[in-house]
């Protein structure tokens, strides 16, 4: 160990520390090598000496002594080695003799060895003796540094033990200095218990506050009755997954949905984005909705007046309610995370259609499609988490036993194709059924498979293509199945 440094205890007059302040905590002055320098020295909880950090009057500092045991040492905590009710933990060692001064010297108090960096490491190399404390206070520096290394040091104690004092000036030091002790004490009497990032404990008062002022969910209805029964509207935060075999009717589906919210909320913006057709045919079937004519066909398109096209585009895509996303295939799922994040934020989107998953999931190299839908899913569930939006998510099915999808086999939750995370992360998941070969090929069973919402499952309604006009109808002309009583 290299030869420590004589110190001599005095009154630090800038610093407004007492020489009796300085004495109790070791804290002095001294020279290195003929240079002025103010000299901590650190104890053990034996009382024994392990080092001294030496500071210079440019603020940089070198360890004498034991140079891997200071580090890890609480500065002044040999002063209250056996536990108590409270003990603060500053950032520096003069703001922990600043805060101890204001106290009269009586009360637990210590610093971490190395400011807001290091800060973590010394709490955690002395958690055994923290943890003899009822309660712990972190009152570190009030810039952003202390602050993010004041909330670290918290997490590594047990929940409800640590507290964070919040200053009304930049450490406890220039409080002292400005003759605020009294306010230091209040600041550390008023420290409120860290709650940790994501944790809400059910004691906590504004809890029951933010339960009485709550938000109604605002929704917007379905355009079919039969599926407001049970869904109960469409919400925000809400990820809903339309699923069904190959050439059902979920484009369709997301199309009525989309032109239906766009005429219920004309102040709200729709996202679509199907990587299954171009902008061109998108912008046809929803303009083809609102004029009730299927002029995604091309001989329709052209025996329909351009004037009846264009008053339906200047009634759907004419209002900026719309964007799209002009890309076809597959792509690099971060970049269509980005251009999600990009419609929300910088166009005001709030409600997004992805047609559809397993597109998405083909442009990931590496890996089996699970894991790939896996992580495409849980990114897109944070998205809709953080952005408050609402996405209908197109999947697709496996194939299953027994009749096909496309002759009117029944849809299933544990069908959806490649991942179980699919049905995990969905808030509802919407089946479709079509017999496309049957003598009712225009009629599809819309079936809620999943409803976190209201836990609501079945049949919803019918809905039956009209081939004059590509609209979707609603009918109730479709006797009930009969309900499975066998036990058994």
């Amino acid at each position: 160990m290299s030869k420590l440094l004589d110190v001599e205890y005095q009154t630090l007059g800038k610093r407004r520390l007492k020489e009796d302040t300085c004495k109790k905590w070791g804290y002095g002055i001294s020279t290195y090598k003929g240079k002025p320098v103010q000299v901590a020295t650190y104890k053990g909880l034996d009382g024994k000496v392990v080092g001294q950090k030496v500071r210079f009057p440019n603020k940089s500092f070198l360890i004498l002594g034991n140079t891997k045991e200071v580090p890890l040492t609480l500065y002044g905590s040999h002063l209250w080695p056996n536990g108590g009710k409270m003990i603060v933990v500053t950032e520096g060692e003069i703001d922990a003799l600043s805060i101890n001064q204001a106290q009269g010297l009586k009360w637990p108090c210590c610093s971490v060895s190395n400011g807001a960096p290091s800060a973590a490491k010394c709490v955690a190399a002395n958690l055994e003796y923290l943890e003899t404390f009822e309660s712990v206070v972190f009152a570190f520096d009030m810039d952003e540094p202390g602050q993010e290394a004041a909330k670290a040091c918290a997490e590594l104690l047990p929940p409800g033990k640590a507290k964070i004092a919040s200053l009304p000036r930049k450490d406890a030091n220039e409080m002292l200095v400005e003759g605020l002790g009294a306010d230091i004490l209040t600041a550390l009497f008023n420290a409120k218990a860290y709650r940790p990032d994501g944790l809400v404990y059910g004691d906590d008062p504004d809890l029951w506050e933010k339960i009485k002022t709550r938000d109604n969910m605002i929704s917007i209805p379905y355009p079919w009755e039969g599926m407001n029964a049970k869904l109960h509207g469409i919400r925000p935060s809400e990820m809903v997954v339309l699923t069904s075999g190959t050439g059902i009717g979920k484009s369709s589906v997301c199309r009525e949905l989309a032109h239906h919210i766009m005429q219920t909320k004309p102040d709200e913006k729709v996202g679509y984005i199907a990587l299954e057709e171009s902008c061109v045919r998108s912008s046809l079937g929803l303009i083809g909705v609102e004029i009730n004519k299927p002029v995604h066909l091309d001989h329709v398109f052209n025996e329909t007046d351009e004037g009846i096209i264009k008053e339906g585009y200047d009634r759907t895509l004419g209002t900026g309610q719309v964007v799209f996303y002009d890309h076809f295939g597959s792509m690099e799922n971060d970049r269509l995370l980005g251009k999600i994040r990009q419609m929300v934020k910088g166009c005001g989107v709030t409600t997004i259609f992805l047609d559809h998953l397993s597109i998405v999931c083909s442009a990931i190299e590496g890996g089996d499609e699970r894991r790939r839908i896996d992580s495409v899913c849980t990114k897109l569930r944070q998205i809709v988490e953080e952005m408050r939006i609402t996405l209908f998510l197109v999947s697709h099915l496996r194939r299953g036993e027994g009749k096909a999808l496309e002759e009117g086999g029944k849809t299933s939750i544990n069908l959806l194709r490649g991942s179980a995370a699919i049905a995990q992360l969905a808030d509802i998941v919407i089946g479709l059924e079509r017999n496309q070969q049957g003598d009712n090929a225009n009629l599809t069973t819309v079936r809620c498979l999943k409803n976190r919402y209201s836990g609501e499952t079945g049949i919803c309604t019918w809905l039956e293509y009209q081939q004059d006009t590509g609209r979707l109808l609603e009918t109730t002309l479709v006797t009930p199945e009969p309900e499975d009583t066998n036990e058994f």
